[in-house]
């Protein structure tokens, strides 16, 4: 017997809101609003998926607007927000950092304001009720006009050292190139925001470079396909960029075939520090600590490299400084106890 996965602590940096909640959850809030959900939600969950092409992408994209339609009312995103705040306790997680489109929400909570003030008050609930604290990032959507980007960038600022933490940019990288959002990001990074957007997922390395180059980015959402350029490794090592690497994600999503051709041991070997993340549980089914397992199982990882695996993700969190120390701290006692007996 190994120590256990789900005592290690940990941050998630890769979650995003609606994706995050549990496939019960979904079957009972669409229950209770009268919302049909496919059967790639129910009786075939979780869905057989595949974004390499336009009408894979058109269908993991009408999967998941489904399921944000059964948010209709303000206790529902308390109830997200507290029961994925249980399941990332229970997976060891010490911080959480949610990602969410406020504007994907805006017409039914009262506009960006209000949506984005609900989501802070219902993190604030959940972390003081399991511990688990809770960053927000304020997500851009690469496939509307750069402008709403800007809009969603002063919003996250006016709420800088109030919960937001971040800011990112995400969907589907081909329909819009990191360049076209270097605005944005200047106006979020200037308050102080970590700098997260997607790139090298279902792009090339030209993304990810786009994202370190133009959008100064401390940590990039996925970008495996570094791989494909051994400089750009290099450069991502040196600079210290995190890589939110998601396994399970990137077989869902047909990035790649099977997980063990996920880079994972490549870019831990070349020293770019990564931080594991579960993507979209509710489309992909494993959570946090299954990524961590698949980095025991498939990929070898030893104890001390899935301790440095979870240093990396704390260290490359916006969380406070306090926490920080607190969850590194734990990482090292877990790390001196005595592997079980079998």
């Amino acid at each position: 017997m190994r120590r256990p996965i789900d005592r290690l602590p940990k941050a998630h940096l890769h979650l995003h809101f609606t994706g995050s909640m549990r496939h019960t959850t979904l079957v009972e809030l669409a229950a209770a609003h009268g919302v049909h959900l496919p059967h790639a939600l129910v009786e075939e969950w979780p869905p057989k998926l595949r974004a390499t092409d336009e009408r894979g992408w058109f269908r993991f994209q009408r999967l998941y607007d489904i399921a944000r339609s059964v948010l209709q009312a303000p206790d529902d995103l308390y109830r997200l927000l507290l029961e994925t705040a249980e399941d990332e306790r229970a997976a060891g997680t010490g911080w959480l950092e949610i990602q969410v489109d406020p504007g994907g929400y805006a017409s039914r909570f009262g506009g960006l304001t209000a949506t984005l003030e609900l989501v802070l008050d219902a993190a604030r609930q959940a972390e003081a009720a399991t511990g688990v604290g809770v960053g927000v990032m304020v997500a851009a959507n690469r496939t509307k006009h750069p402008l709403d980007a800007k809009t969603l960038a002063r919003l996250a600022v006016q709420y800088a050292g109030r919960g937001v933490v971040s800011f990112g940019l995400n969907n589907d990288e081909r329909r819009g190139r990191a360049l076209d959002f270097e605005g944005a990001f200047r106006i979020a990074r200037r308050a102080g925001l970590l700098s997260a957007p997607h790139g090298g997922e279902l792009g090339g390395p030209r993304s990810v470079r786009e994202c370190l180059d133009l959008l100064a980015a401390d940590r990039i959402g996925h970008g495996v396909r570094a791989v494909e350029d051994p400089s750009l490794v290099d450069l991502l090592a040196a600079q210290e960029v995190t890589l939110e690497v998601c396994p399970t994600s990137n077989v869902g999503l047909g990035v790649v075939d099977d997980v063990d051709q996920v880079p994972l041991r490549r870019l831990f070997d070349a020293g770019v520090p990564i931080a594991l993340g579960a993507d979209d549980p509710l489309l992909f089914g494993p959570r946090v600590a299954e990524q961590y397992r698949i980095a025991r199982e498939v990929f070898g990882f030893s104890d001390p490299e899935l301790a440095e695996l979870a240093r990396m993700s704390i260290r490359a969190s916006g969380a406070p400084e306090d926490r920080k120390k607190e969850l590194l701290s734990g990482v090292d006692s877990w790390l001196a106890a005595p592997e079980p007996a079998a």
